[in-house]
Order: structure tokens, then sequence, then C-alpha cells
């Protein structure tokens, strides 16, 4: 996958960067794998807003993607790489030998035509989904469950990929991109391969317009705004109201500590992430 460089023949293609989606192979989605997105403006069902910077945007259809892959032990053919707008990876089409159709996401090298299947005794090839006890150590992995039978929400963004460092007992030590070594029980299913489509860090936006029609809405400085709307507004001229960098409820940034002290999952991470 490339990057699509533009002529600067208006400010807004000065300095954009997007991809060139050579890999894409079909435009339309499976119809029987689509569902409707109802949009929300980042209103709740009193029409408040909860989630601010969130409204306007193209209509979009959510592809149902396979985080589980427990269609065990049936080869599959990939038919196509498509383009998902909800997600950053691309996503692939799989069409089983009993005629089933699935989405998976497309891990980095995964062409048209290649086999994929899944299961206890799958090969850990490009593709296939298998139990973390089986992977040779220091393979990329993606997709990783987090409970065992619940589907993949570990490393599934683009360009992204986790590697086994060591096996010990019923459980695997797993390296996050974030650089945190976490235990995950070696029954736990994970697919082999890097997630596609690391391009995706590269591109440039460009112009407000591009965000607009993402869905996204302006995002106003803090500093810029009244005192009754945030706690760091107000003040004369360009001086700011003399808090410390702080969310709008008051909860300080850059540094304070959000996670509890307490958290349920502290017994499972061998080593935190890098600073």
């Amino acid at each position: 996958m490339g990057l699509k460089i533009y002529k600067p023949i208006t400010p807004g293609f000065r300095f954009k960067k997007s991809l060139s989606y050579k890999e894409v192979i079909k435009k339309e989605p499976e119809k029987s794998l689509t569902i409707h997105l109802k949009k929300t403006g980042g209103r709740n069902n009193l029409g408040r807003v909860t989630n601010k910077f969130i409204g306007g945007g193209y209509k979009k259809k959510y592809r149902i993607i396979d985080f589980k892959r427990d269609k065990f032990d049936i080869p599959g053919k990939i038919k196509s790489i498509e383009y998902d707008p909800n997600r950053t990876s691309f996503i692939a089409l799989i069409v089983y030998q009993d005629g089933e159709k699935r989405y998976i996401l497309a891990p980095e090298g995964l062409k048209v035509g290649d086999e994929i299947v899944s299961g206890k005794d799958a090969p850990a090839k490009l593709g296939n989904a298998l139990p973390l006890k089986n992977i040779p150590v220091g393979l990329d992995i993606h997709n990783i469950e987090m409970n065992k039978g619940k589907g993949g929400q570990l490393v599934r963004s683009a360009g992204s990929s986790a590697q086994i460092l060591a096996k010990e007992g019923d459980w695997c030590h797993v390296r996050m991109p974030s650089g945190e070594v976490r235990l995950i029980r070696g029954d736990n299913f994970a697919t082999v391969g890097k997630v596609g489509n690391s391009d995706w860090a590269n591109v440039v936006i460009g112009k407000a317009g591009s965000s607009r029609h993402r869905g996204i809405r302006p995002r106003v400085r803090a500093v810029a705004k009244n005192p009754v709307d945030h706690p760091m507004g107000g003040g004369e001229g360009r001086t700011s109201g003399g808090r410390h960098p702080c969310s709008e409820n008051g909860l300080p940034a850059k540094g304070y500590k959000t996670r509890k002290k307490k958290k349920y999952s502290d017994k499972y991470i061998v080593s935190r992430r890098k600073k």
C-alpha cells in the first residue's frame, strides 16, 4: 500500500496525503454482512450532548466482522480486500467451502486467492487463527482474545502487531504494541500476522472539510473559551485563566494518573508500557 501525494493547486491540497487504495479490490460491501448504522450526533436518549465534537459526516453502513474466528477446521478463500469506513484497517471477504461468507481484518501480505483456516491444529500461517500456546514465540500476531470464546479485542488497528515473548504453564507473555508485557491464557485465540494498511499512520487530512466528512466537528482550544465553559477559559487578550491544564470537569492533565490503584487487571501486567 502506497501514499498518494497531491500537487498544491489549492491550500487544502498543499500538504494532503491519502492512501492510494491499490489493495482494495471491491467497492461495494457484501450486502448480507452489513447493517444500518444510526448517527447520534454525540447525543444521548435525552438529546443532550454527551460526546463532544461529533456530528454530520458521510452516511455509512457497518460491516459485521468475524472477531471470534469460530468456524473451525473449514478452509476459506480470500475473495476480496475491501475498505471499511468504521476502522483504520482494511477487511478481507472470506468464502468458506460450505458457501458461508465472513469478513475478517486483513493482515499485511494477504492476497486474493489465499487460503486460511482457524482451529486448534491450524498451521501458524498468515491469516490463520489458533490458540496462543500453539503459536511459535516471536511471531507477529493480532486480534487477540482476552477471554476465551469472546472474540479478539486486542491489537486490531492498522499496522499494529503483538509478539509472544515466552510461555509459562497455562499463560503466555505477550508484548503489546505499546510495549506493555501482559499475561494472556494460552487457550485464547489470536490471528497470525500484522494488521494491514500500515500507511494509515502517514495520512495527512489536509483540510477541515475532510474531518467534517468523517463526522468530526471543530475542537475549540480550552484557553479560547469563556470561564463559564471551561476552567482554563477567560483572561484578557491572550492571557489564559491561569489554571493548570485540566479537562472540562477540572480533572488535571499532563501527568495525572487516572488508572484505578486496585484495578483487577493489574495482576496480568508483567511490565508497564513505555513512557
